[in-house]
């Protein structure tokens, strides 16, 4: 593991495997960068696949105070993936899973030395015009009041849409506390996915952007895939096979970003 840090002195811890040209891998809301392990074992004699800790998780810092977490701008995670891209030298392929696909978005379309951009189900919602800053707000508040475990709760059934049955069983297991030990990043995923439709500066962009889904996800995923990869120049759509519940299978996606990065 190595870090870096960020413009505004959250440290970020990375780590990299593997050999050839980088994929800077952005994880999902709770996620760490663990998650993309499986998938670097798949490339490691192909890339050199970077994974890191967004801020407010795992080994990384978080220079906002949960006082002030209404203050956070996507801006702030771009500058800490900017911050990973010079530690390892770009330019560099992205991939992003889930809400991390809109950062990779944002970094990209904000200038970054990103050459090409894979997109793991982003939760892009066709035919919805509703920005959900007002959920944004909420979480901000309770996050700011001390309450992480109601944060994550209401980010889950307002903003991911899950039954509310199912997140309130959810809290009375021992899983819910690693959920709340990262209880303030809710604010950030919401606010990057606040707005379902990709942005104009998204819509614009040069570089090639591959998005991907399993076949056995949920279906506004896969459409929510199919979406941004219209809303692009460049744009391609792959459905892989498995993907249940939103999870990434490593020997799927590898096969289907090998020739996007070569």
């Amino acid at each position: 593991m190595e870090k870096t840090t960020s413009a505004d002195g959250t440290v970020i811890a990375y780590e990299g495997s593997g050999s050839g040209a980088a994929l800077v891998c952005v994880s999902p809301a709770f996620g760490l960068r663990g998650v993309f392990d499986d998938l670097a074992a798949e490339f490691a004699a192909e890339h050199t696949v970077v994974r890191y800790d967004r801020r407010g998780r795992g080994d990384s810092t978080d220079a906002i105070a949960p006082a002030d977490v209404a203050s956070y701008r996507i801006e702030r995670e771009v500058e800490d993936l900017a911050a990973v891209i010079a530690a390892v030298g770009g330019p560099v392929a992205v991939l992003g899973y889930s809400s991390g696909c809109h950062l990779a978005l944002a970094a990209a379309a904000a200038g970054l030395p990103v050459d090409r951009i894979a997109l793991y189900e982003p939760p892009f919602r066709r035919g919805d015009t509703v920005i959900k800053s007002e959920l944004v707000d909420k979480l901000a508040g309770l996050v700011a009041a001390g309450r992480l475990g109601d944060a994550v709760a209401t980010f889950q059934i307002e903003g991911v849409g899950a039954p509310a049955e199912m997140v309130n069983d959810m809290r009375r297991t021992p899983m819910f506390a690693a959920l709340e030990a990262v209880g303030q990043t809710v604010v950030y995923d919401a606010t990057l996915t606040a707005d379902p439709a990709p942005s104009q500066a998204v819509r614009s962009l040069s570089q090639p952007v591959l998005a991907i889904a399993g076949a056995d996800t949920w279906p506004m995923l896969i459409d929510g895939a199919r979406y941004v990869a219209e809303s692009v120049p460049h744009g391609e759509f792959i459905e892989v096979p498995g993907g249940a519940n939103h999870a990434m299978g490593a020997v799927e996606t590898a096969a289907a970003l090998r020739p996007f990065l070569s």
